[in-house]
């Protein structure tokens, strides 16, 4: 990047923290605020209280701004939160900051992966046509090697709200049976129908049901995530939902 490109670009980034800054203290909010441009995460407070958004929500309606502060409000009930969250997920930041473009990492699939990916699509296969009456659509599983408090994870393009991969963790596979391997896949199939039947995907009521419908134990994650544990994941390609 040129010296000029990058002298451009920070000056952007502050006239759009000033302005978030500024938008936010007038709806009584933190005016402790630094902007990001990590769509991995948009929302979060650092352990020193500092209020970290991404630099899109300077041009949100002061609807989502007062999501923004609900949600990191320790003083909002929790269905209270659960609908700013709802609020700031469908905001779309890529329509006024332009995502980063960012090489994807290659996976080298490890000796014995090909094995154990084959046996995850079996198990798809047959719980989609016991549990679901065959309607999920086939998927791409991933052996996750990296994934240490996770036992899995779907995820889904935002662009097309597609579901396009299941990952499983290595860790998970290895130390539990397959027993509980298939419970942790029935629990990310409930997501895949999710995203195919155009719901949000969550561990809603809608989850909730379902999950009992197809046998498989709900257990509670969230969506937005933050340094105080609350919240989603929201990247720009690509969005996990995890157990």
């Amino acid at each position: 990047m040129s010296v000029r490109r990058e002298w451009a670009r920070k000056q952007a980034r502050a006239a759009d923290e000033a302005l978030l800054v500024n938008r936010l203290t007038a709806l009584g909010g933190e005016s402790r605020v630094a902007v990001h441009e990590n769509e991995t995460v948009l929302v979060s407070v650092a352990k020193n209280g500092m209020l970290r958004v991404h630099r899109g929500f300077a041009y949100a309606p002061d609807g989502v701004l007062a999501a923004v502060l609900a949600f990191v409000n320790p003083k909002t009930p929790a269905h209270k939160r659960r609908k700013a969250e709802r609020r700031i997920k469908h905001f779309s930041v890529d329509e006024y900051v332009r995502p980063a473009r960012r090489r994807r990492r290659s996976v080298k699939i490890r000796p014995g992966d090909r094995k154990l990916i084959a046996t995850l699509r079996r198990i798809h296969q047959r719980l989609n046509d016991e549990r679901f009456g065959g309607e999920l659509s086939s998927i791409r599983f991933r052996i996750s090697h990296r994934m240490r408090r996770r036992l899995g994870e779907l995820t889904v393009d935002p662009e097309t709200d597609r579901a396009v991969e299941i990952a499983i963790s290595a860790r998970h596979l290895r130390r539990d049976d397959w027993h509980e391997v298939e419970h942790t896949v029935l629990h990310e199939m409930v997501h895949q129908w999710q995203a195919e039947s155009g719901l949000d995907i969550d561990h809603g009521a809608t989850f909730r049901l379902k999950a009992v419908e197809v046998g498989v134990l709900p257990r509670a994650d969230r969506l937005i995530a933050s340094d105080r544990g609350m919240g989603m994941d929201w990247t720009s390609k690509e969005t996990m939902h995890a157990v």
